[in-house]
């Protein structure tokens, strides 16, 4: 019985053996098959998206799915989503279930392996023909490796994968790289269409001569559509608008676009953030990229020198490394002005050629504008000329006139406007106001054409290199009827007297060395413009040289040592502008009694003592220039009011000063004369004393668009931001002056070293009824009594409720609380605060009930305060600190020279806007508001090295922050460690 009983025992521990062991077997097979289901699906997928791959193409041409892939299609949805189930379920299932699941997974793993061999023989029988070519490859030179151009096409790449991105400009002059920049866009998605975004990528190159037509070929062509005899352009748009429907999202490139193109005729789709598709289009024109409502727009530029001297090496070959050579090809290159089509042309043209000779022959050819080989007319003039053809007359005639300056000269835009008015390239019936806007407006329709580019200087223009060749180019070719001599800043000391031909219509000849003219020249009866500025060694010009040129519009004599003109200047009867600005020994003029249809005279520091003769006369005049006519001593009373055209009159810094009627000399003009100019919109002069209020100074003051008023015998002052209209008054005793009447009118204002300004203060707020709402910018400088209302008087009102700036130089205050009161200033606009030299002040500024906080202060700069303890002070008693930040737009504050200052505010706190710092010999200060908060804001902390490091800091973490941003001001070296 026992031994049966063991046998029994025996065989169930062995049968529970069996099981243990069994279940372990399978839970190990389990784990493995896991594993092997996922490197299967792995590979079932992938095939899967090459299918799918596939079938945007097929949809694309709007043919049907077959079966069989409908088919497998279906399987593999179901396989996955059991796989993905049976993933799920092992994880929460007990042991024992896992032996079950086991062998179903054996199942599912079979059928994934069949499914992803049935989608290899799919792809094979139904492949495509160019399946892969969701991209197709652009055939051209790629971009070599520069900068530049690399981080452009990054940015361009970034563009496409945003959502707030559906249509993005591509511009800039001709041969600069923006075909072959959009080209390397297409081959990298080229290259990565198996990751890259777009189910189509779709290139057209749109051309010169764009033809609906001929384009959507090329779209449908890509998209594999039937091209139907003699169907309309209107027929195949719906067609093609239909198919790029299909497409989940696709991207359209249009390179060399010349002009506006309506998407909607080629049959392009509304690019959203929804489908995802995305338009790239190249073009020379800004404005055709904005016609299509680009959301960005990228100016491809020419490439820096040494990128430009690198492509320049790699088309010239290996002839670029000999020591000979290299030096001479640099200056060849360096012609090329960075334009890559120009710098491969010249390149090319020069390869392998090892004398010397002929890379100086080339050199000296390139600097005269001339295309010393056929290439470089065909491949850089020739697309120029493209671009020139698409203008209309009057911008080609105003490019030309660009030309007539030397290579990388900054032209100003108001000079080169008024060069192209007397010529005539812009209708001169306008006011000057007027066409000096249509003619800024042309300057941006040629910069926006690449034709232009931006000066060295704010308003300013240049032109690149090889446009100015080309347009020399232009000019000098007999076929045109703008034949031109260009020599200007080559350094020419002779006159070129056999290149003066009958048929020149303009010559330039300025910045040069020139001593002397001939007496006579060929007659050029077509002769428009003569520049001659800049020639400062020329002292004279002959009576016959003038007599030669009966047509000339445009003379310009500017900086050079004439002491006098010819009387056959007389003889210019078409001139339009005489320009003589610093022309500094020239004391006497002819009688301009004759030139009656001139329009500009400058006579900008100049010698003359007085107006030339026949002044009067000059009905067409628009433009006096007579500023810094230090020698300037009368104006005859009559004269300047019989200008009825005079729309500007420039006497800033002249030595003459207007007159008031009834305070002047008899016989001296006054500015009742000039009360008479009806078109008058810009004005600057000098006037003896404060004009009185009367209805004819306040009419024509408020008439003028701009004007600069001096008033006193020495008054002058730095410039600000709002001098659009600015009045001056310099020492003068104002006690009994009235300036209401001008401050109504007036942007800013400066009153310095004058005495009486209590009362003058006193009179403008008893007679003002109403706040000064156009005055933003305050200037007192060098008053020495205390500014306080006199007899208590106080404003009721904010009087300068839109300030913005306030300078106080010299002025005895303790606080500038006390301008404040007496004006009833709230400073709610002011942005800049500067005060320097105010030996008495001992607080900036004490908050109280009508200043609790500076909400636009931008900037302040406080020097040379002797007595100054704190900036912003808390009037005891008077209100409860206010919860707003003290100041909270201020990114800049300087202080220079403030020995006694301890402390910035009495509140303490952060100013979270701090950018800039600057603290010169101001060594009590030894906080900053600046606490972790605000401190990575802050860009640069300036001052001593003693002062820094005598700083105390609520926490090391600012201090930590600030250390790599510390500039040290006295020279020295920081060291040691936090």
């Amino acid at each position: 019985m026992l031994t049966s009983l063991g046998t029994i025992l025996a065989e169930i521990g062995r049968g529970m053996c069996r099981s243990t062991y069994s279940r372990a077997v399978n839970t190990i097979r389990f784990k493995s098959n896991i594993n092997t289901l996922k490197d299967a699906l792995n590979g079932l997928m992938e095939v899967h998206n090459k299918v799918k791959k596939d079938l945007k193409i097929l949809e694309i041409k709007g043919e049907s799915l077959p079966v069989q892939l409908k088919r497998w299609l279906r399987d593999v949805e179901e396989i996955v989503s059991e796989a993905n189930s049976m993933q799920e379920r092992r994880v929460s299932c007990a042991p024992f279930m896992k032996c079950r699941l086991s062998k179903k997974l054996v199942v599912i793993l079979g059928k994934v392996k069949r499914l992803e061999k049935q989608g290899v023989e799919i792809l094979d029988m139904f492949s495509v023909e160019g399946k892969s070519e969701l991209v197709e490859k652009i055939l051209g030179p790629s971009i070599p490796d520069q900068t530049i151009v690399s981080e452009m096409l990054a940015k361009v790449l970034s563009c496409l994968k945003s959502d707030k991105v559906q249509k993005i400009g591509v511009w800039g002059m001709g041969g600069v790289g923006k075909t072959t920049l959009v080209r390397e866009l297409n081959n990298k998605l080229w290259k990565e269409a198996a990751t890259q975004p777009f189910g189509m990528v779709i290139w057209a190159t749109v051309s010169k001569e764009f033809e609906v037509g001929r384009v959507q070929k090329q779209i449908a062509e890509r998209l594999e559509m039937e091209i139907k005899l003699g169907e309309n352009e209107e027929n195949l748009a719906r067609r093609i608008y239909g198919r790029l429907e299909k497409v989940s999202s696709f991207l359209l490139i249009l390179d060399d676009v010349w002009k506006p193109i309506d998407l909607d005729q080629l049959g392009i789709p509304l690019t959203d953030g929804h489908n995802c598709s995305k338009i790239v289009l190249t073009s020379r024109f800004l404005e055709v990229c904005q016609s299509i409502k680009t959301d960005i727009d990228f100016r491809v530029d020419c490439l820096c020198e040494e990128e430009a001297w690198e492509l320049f090496c790699q088309n010239a070959g290996e002839v670029t490394r000999s020591d000979r050579v290299r030096p001479i090809a640099k200056k060849v290159s360096r012609e090329c002005g960075g334009l890559p089509l120009a710098i491969i042309t010249v390149g090319m043209a020069m390869r392998g050629k090892k004398m010397v000779k002929l890379w100086k022959h080339a050199l000296k050819e390139l600097r005269s504008s001339v295309p010393y080989v056929k290439s470089i007319e065909e491949k850089i003039y020739q697309p120029l000329k493209l671009s020139y053809d698409m203008l209309e007359p009057k911008m080609k005639s105003c490019l030309l006139f660009c030309a007539l300056f030397p290579e990388d000269y900054s032209i100003a835009i108001a000079e080169l406007v008024r060069y192209w008015i007397a010529e005539g390239f812009i209708d001169e019936t306008q006011n000057h106001g007027y066409l000096m806007n249509q003619g800024i407006t042309l300057v941006e329709n040629l910069k926006d054409s690449c034709l232009l580019e931006e000066g060295a200087r704010d308003e300013t223009v240049k032109m690149h290199d090889v446009v100015r060749d080309f347009a020399i180019w232009i000019m000098s070719s007999s076929k045109y009827d703008s034949h031109s001599l260009v020599m200007s800043g080559i350094g020419l000391r002779e006159f070129p007297l056999e290149k003066f031909l009958p048929s020149i219509r303009r010559v330039s000849l300025m910045n040069n060395k020139l001593k002397k003219l001939p007496d006579q020249v060929v007659e050029c009866v077509e002769l428009s413009a003569l520049l001659l500025q800049g020639n400062f060694h020329l002292e004279a010009l002959p009576v016959g040289f003038l007599l030669s040129s009966p047509a000339l519009r445009i003379l310009n004599l500017s900086g050079t040592r004439i002491s006098s003109l010819p009387l056959s200047l007389s003889k210019l009867l078409e001139l339009r502008s005489l320009i003589l600005r610093d022309c500094y020994y020239l004391e006497e003029v002819p009688s301009l009694e004759s030139l009656t249809k001139i329009q500009v005279l400058d006579l900008c520091a100049t010698r003359i003592r007085e107006l030339p003769r026949g002044l009067e006369t000059l009905n067409s005049l628009r433009l006096l220039d007579l500023s810094r006519t230090h020698h300037l001593e009368s104006i005859p009373d009559g004269v300047i009011q019989h200008l009825s055209s005079l729309e500007v009159l420039d006497m800033t810094l002249s030595h003459f000063h207007w007159g008031v009627q009834g305070q002047t000399q008899e016989g001296q003009a006054t500015l009742e004369d000039i009360a008479c100019l009806h078109r008058l919109s810009v004005l600057s002069i000098r006037v003896v004393c404060v004009p009185p209020l009367s209805p004819e100074y306040s009419s024509w003051i408020e008439k003028l668009k701009k004007f600069q008023l001096y008033i006193g015998p020495t008054a002058n002052s730095l410039p600000s931001r709002h001098d659009k209209r600015r009045v001056t008054i310099s020492s003068l005793n104002v006690s009994e002056a009235f300036i209401g009447w001008l401050l109504v009118n007036t942007t800013s204002l400066v009153i310095n070293h004058c005495w009486g300004l209590n009362e003058m203060l006193e009179n403008l707020v008893i007679d003002s009824t109403s706040s000064f709402n156009v005055l933003r910018s305050l200037t007192v400088d060098s008053f020495g009594g205390s500014i306080r209302p006199a007899g208590g008087c106080v404003a009721q009102l904010d009087l300068l409720p839109n300030l913005e700036e306030l300078h106080l130089r010299r002025v005895n205050l303790e606080t500038i609380s006390e301008l404040v009161g007496h004006l009833g200033l709230r400073f709610q606009t002011l942005k800049h605060l500067e005060v320097s030299r105010c030996s008495r002040l001992k607080c900036l500024l004490s908050l109280g009930n009508l200043i609790c906080f500076l909400p636009n202060l931008q900037e302040i700069h406080v020097s040379f305060c002797d007595r100054l303890q704190e900036l912003f002070d808390y009037s005891p008693g008077e209100f409860s600190v206010s919860s707003e930040p003290l100041v909270p737009g201020l990114r800049v504050i300087k202080l220079t020279n403030l020995p006694r200052l301890n402390r910035l505010c009495s509140q303490k706190g952060s100013w979270g806007s701090l950018e800039h710092v600057e603290v010169i010999k101001c060594n009590l200060l030894k906080n900053l508001p600046i606490s972790s908060n605000n401190a990575p804001k802050v860009k640069e902390v300036r001052g001593g090295t003693h002062w820094w490091n005598n700083l105390s800091w609520d926490d090391n973490t600012t201090r930590e922050t600030l250390q790599p941003r510390f500039v040290p001001a006295d020279g020295n070296i920081l060291t040691g460690s936090l």
